[in-house]
């Protein structure tokens, strides 16, 4: 009789285990520490001189509508898109925003400027910008403030509110994204991975040419509201 609950306590445990899910494995991501030990380039003033030199409109030249004054990059909407000159693959993107009530703006990385891609939103990945509290329409998580807009919602929202001054951080190494606002870490992602075509298969931007690459330009959006930009800088990290 013992040897028989034995054996059957032995099976009923070899069953259970059997069953059970294997340990997912999360993948790593780096941290402000791995970062601070990488060799880092200058600083690039993106504003410098208080000029738009390092910019243009998005499949444009010349930008209409942005301005800089003491400083201070600016729209007041409706006005179009801007990318950088020149393209980043790994690096470290600063720069400080406020927007106006109810308003909408964004920070992309990795934009891929062509012809077929008519708009910036289709190809770059975007930083999200947007008062969380008074936006006329109900936002999902994922189209607040510090998202992956439309496809990862940020993990918490330190958010300074309309008419404050917010920093934005973004660090890319190897395509492994960091989002930070005011100082805290607010998401990660990973350029190429399986999770996040599972979130972009998901997403508005499932037959789009979206987040393919990890390396572009830089892009600020004009969403039709006024929005204010200072100090955007940006170096490269190896």
């Amino acid at each position: 009789m013992t040897n028989s609950i034995l054996i059957s306590s032995s099976i009923f445990a070899l069953l259970f285990v059997g069953l059970q899910k294997p340990p997912q494995i999360e993948q790593a991501s780096p941290t402000t520490e791995h970062y601070r030990s990488e060799k880092k380039g200058p600083w690039i003033d993106l504003l410098a001189n208080n000029s738009l030199d390092a910019w243009h409109q998005y499949n444009g030249s010349t930008i209409k509508g942005w301005k800089v004054e003491s400083g201070m990059l600016s729209t007041t909407g409706k006005n179009g898109d801007i990318v950088t000159n020149q393209e980043f693959e790994n690096f470290e993107l600063e720069m400080e925003w406020k927007i106006e009530k109810s308003g909408n703006s964004g920070i992309f990385i990795y934009v891929v400027e062509h012809p077929d891609n008519k708009y910036m939103y289709q190809t770059g990945p975007e930083f999200q910008i947007i008062d969380n509290e008074n936006y006329p329409q109900k936002l999902t998580e994922q189209q607040k403030t510090g998202s992956m807009s439309d496809v990862i919602a940020p993990n918490l929202s330190p958010l300074k509110p309309a008419g404050q001054w917010n920093k934005t951080r973004i660090v890319s190494k190897n395509g492994n994204v960091q989002h930070w606002l005011n100082k805290k870490l607010i998401l990660t992602y990973q350029i190429g991975s399986p999770a996040l075509k599972e979130q972009i298969a998901k997403s508005k931007f499932a037959a789009l040419p979206y987040a393919k690459v990890a390396k572009g330009k830089i892009g600020i959006q004009d969403h039709g509201d006024p929005v204010y930009f200072k100090n955007i800088k940006i170096r490269e990290i190896n």
